[in-house]
Parts: C-alpha cells; structure tokens; sequence
C-alpha cells in the first residue's frame, strides 16, 4: 500500500450487534454511486480489497450511468479485463448498446462478443460513437484522438495503472470513478523511477497515488467486505495488508467447509492438507537450506501438495451451494514469484499427471479466484531479501486467491533472513512510505503461519 487513506471506514457495529456484511456493502456502493452521479467532484476514489466485488461495482456503475443518459468509456488495464467487463455488461443488460474498442492484432478480442447482438466491436473509436458504452485498454485509449470527450469514465484497476497512462487519457473524459485494490502489485515499469522518487508527477506511480497528490479533496471511499476470502483469511489479510482501509469477511466461520473423501496417508503433504482443510491455513516447512532461485525439492512438494488434494477427493460446501462441490484442477492454483519456478511446478505437475492446475506468478494470478492455493514463499531458501520479494502487493496477491483454504510451502528460517537483512532502500524526500513495509508484513504473515506448520523432510 503506497498511502494513508483518508476515506471514512463504516461506522462500528453497536457492541454485540451482529456483522450484516450485505448491508455494510450495500451502504459503501450506495455512497460511491451517489458521488458518482450527482457529486460535484470530477473524480470519485473506491479502494477494494480482494474479492470485495470490484468489477460488480464497475458494470453497476456503468449501467447506471447509460441509464441516465450518460455517456461513458471504460478504461482496464488488460484485454482479458476488457472482454471480462464486456461480457458482464451483456449480461446484466442483454439490450445495452456497448462498443468494444480493439487494437489491430490477429485475435484482439474474446471472440465470445461476436455472438451477442448488442456488443459492437471496431479498432477505431469512431466507428464506436454514440454507444452507451465503449470499453478498451488503457494502452488502446492513448491512441484515440480527435474525438469529442465522454462525460464519464470508468478506471478499473486504476492501481495497476501508471499515472503517465492515465495523462495520455485524461483528455477523454470530464469526470471519472477510480476502482482499485491498493494492496496488489505497484504498477509495472521496465526502467527504474529513482530520477522522478518524490515528485508529484512521478509517471512510475499509480494512477491513483498522483491523482490524491494533486486533488486531495476528492471523494475517497472503500468496500468495507471481501466475499472472496473465507473467515479464516480475511483478519490476518486486513490487519497485514490494508491496515488504513480494513475489511472483514462476508461469511462466517463455518459457512464454509473443506472436507476431504480419502483419508491422509500420514505424510507430510497429507498433514498440511488436513491442517487447512481444518483451520484455512497450512505451512509445509522443509529444512533451511539456501537453494537456488528454482529449489527442485520445493517444487516437488508443491507438485506433491497439489496432487494429494486432487487424490484426496475433496469437496467443498459454501454459501454459493448446499451441496458439495469436488476440488477438481480448475478450482486450485499454484502460485510463485518468479516465472521460471511457475515453469518448474507445471513440468513436476505434468508428471503428475495433474497438469490442469492454475500454475503462474503473482502477477498473473492478480483478480483471479480459486477454492485452494499453494503457494511458493517467495523467500523461501534465499540467502537475502530483495526489494522485488518483500513487495508487499506480491505477498499480498499469493495469500488472498483463495475461497477455503491456502497452503504455503517454505523452506525454515524465514523470519531469520528478515531480521538479517534491514532495509537498504534509500530513503527519498517527498515520497509516501509504504506501509505496512515488507518486513512487517512477511512478519506478520509468518507469525499466523507458524500455527499451522507442519514440517518435513522430503
């Protein structure tokens, strides 16, 4: 998290009064839409945590403005964002003329939109006027030019955009609404921003870090439920990531359950599964060790994690269903820091025989949701600890993708690598600090792990 929000947190419930997670939802998205249609400001700030039905809020806001006559472009960072919220338009309004605006690559789009009626698709924005809606990539709508502004603007994922993106759009819109996870990954950039570290208009930072530097005034508000994390996640998430802007969870313990058909085979991939199919969390620490960037042994006890939950028949009963549903490969991922470890886990995986499984970086991962993840700690067998693996966004990413349960694999002596390696960041005049930092955050995610391990020698 790059600052301090000032946004209001939902008022405390009376003490013994029961959490209604559904109204408190409801209070934060009636704020935002009332800003959003009839404030004054030009821009409107919404922090979500993960799962907190972002893009439900996005396609809401976006109906309702068509509704009121308002013309509007959306704004996302990635093509599979585009078509995810093109499709979710027709779906809630099948009649609602939206515009697809594409790049001019083979295959640009979803090639599902060509079969809905109401959804237009063209590489030019002219092509695409008068819509109701026009959704693209940030990268797409810096290239239109010459055309009369939208009265509105949606940015989605405005965290993951840099604020130089959002300048070479601004002049597309008079008014917008900002939605965004401040605890993911900072926006990404392949050359350094030390040159520009504590300027107002630093192009490296998000979009919404220099928005806030130079319109402070301008309504902030946040989702105050994740649907997305279970009971069992969401406090230590909320407390380690999003201190400023707290969630709780819209399900109770016990709402959801993960129950496992075979029994365990006594091992050490097998205990860890029990302990968070039992509680949500599971540590499987193998012996210190310092080990190359891509440990063979970790991955393997990755793979052998994952192929145990698939052999163990689990199923999981939420508030989505009554009835049990099987863990089958598509509900579970693999998450690591780096892409040659995803690469790893896919070939130990496919050995497996369970080469189905989600497997990828914390960056890929962003904005996806699975029943269980296991996760490769990004500093497990390191001999330091760099600034790329104490990234806040990224541990943050790898514990908060999942429903039921999450289960880390790590090598021991963690906790003593961070107390080894102080920060030697330099410290630049001007800039926001990043709080919680890396160290307190991996601190803190370690400390709640630690209940839950189980070690082994592979």
């Amino acid at each position: 998290m790059t600052r301090s929000s000032t946004a209001s947190p939902s008022p405390a419930p009376p003490a013994g009064a029961v959490f209604d997670a559904g109204a408190a939802a409801g209070r934060a998205t009636d704020a935002i839409l009332r800003d959003t249609l009839h404030g004054a400001a030009r821009g409107v700030v919404v922090d979500s945590p993960p799962g907190a039905g972002k893009s439900t809020l996005v396609v809401r806001a976006a109906l309702e403005l068509a509704d009121a006559g308002r013309p509007l472009m959306v704004v996302a960072q990635t093509n599979a964002q585009v078509d995810d919220l093109v499709l979710r338009l027709a779906e809630k309004n099948p009649a609602l003329p939206v515009g697809r605006l594409h790049s001019s690559d083979t295959d640009p789009y979803d090639k599902a939109l060509d079969a809905l009626d109401n959804v237009r698709t063209s590489a030019k924005a002219a092509d695409l006027a008068g819509l109701d809606v026009v959704v693209s990539t940030a990268a797409k709508w810096a290239h239109v030019k010459g055309v009369e502004p939208w009265a509105h603007a949606i940015v989605d994922e405005a965290y993951q955009m840099r604020s130089d993106a959002l300048l070479a759009v601004a002049g597309l819109f008079e008014r917008a609404l900002f939605v965004g996870d401040p605890g993911q990954l900072d926006p990404f950039s392949i050359v350094g921003g030390e040159q520009w570290a504590g300027l107002s208009y630093d192009p490296s930072a998000s979009a919404v870090t220099t928005l806030l530097a130079h319109n402070p005034e301008l309504p902030q508000h946040r989702l105050p439920v994740s649907w997305r994390l279970p009971a069992s996640a969401a406090p230590l998430v909320s407390d380690a990531f999003y201190p400023y802007t707290p969630f709780r969870s819209g399900t109770g313990h016990g709402d959801r359950r993960l129950a496992l058909g075979v029994p365990s085979d006594g091992s050490g991939p097998d205990r860890v599964i029990d302990e968070a199919a039992e509680s949500g969390w599971g540590l499987l620490e193998l012996p210190a060790r310092h080990t190359p960037r891509t440990d063979l042994e970790a991955v393997r006890a990755v793979a052998l994690v994952v192929r145990r939950l698939l052999d163990r028949e689990g199923a999981s009963v939420s508030e989505r269903s009554e009835r049990a549903v099987p863990l089958t490969a598509d509900r579970i991922a693999v998450g690591t820091a780096h892409r040659d470890q995803a690469a790893a886990v896919r070939a130990a995986l496919a050995g497996l025989g369970a080469a189905d499984v989600t497997v990828d970086t914390a960056n890929r991962l962003q904005g996806r949701e699975f029943d269980v993840t296991v996760v490769l700690h990004p500093l497990s067998g390191r001999p330091d600890a760099t600034a790329f693996h104490l990234e806040t966004g990224r541990l943050c990413v790898l514990a908060s993708r999942h429903r039921h349960a999450c289960i880390v694999v790590c090598r021991a002596g963690v906790g003593e690598l961070l107390d080894a390696y102080p920060s030697t960041e330099p410290v630049q005049l001007g800039t926001l600090v990043k709080f919680p930092d890396g160290w307190e955050a991996n601190h803190a995610v370690l400390a709640h792990l630690a209940r839950h391990r189980i070690t082994w020698q592979p």
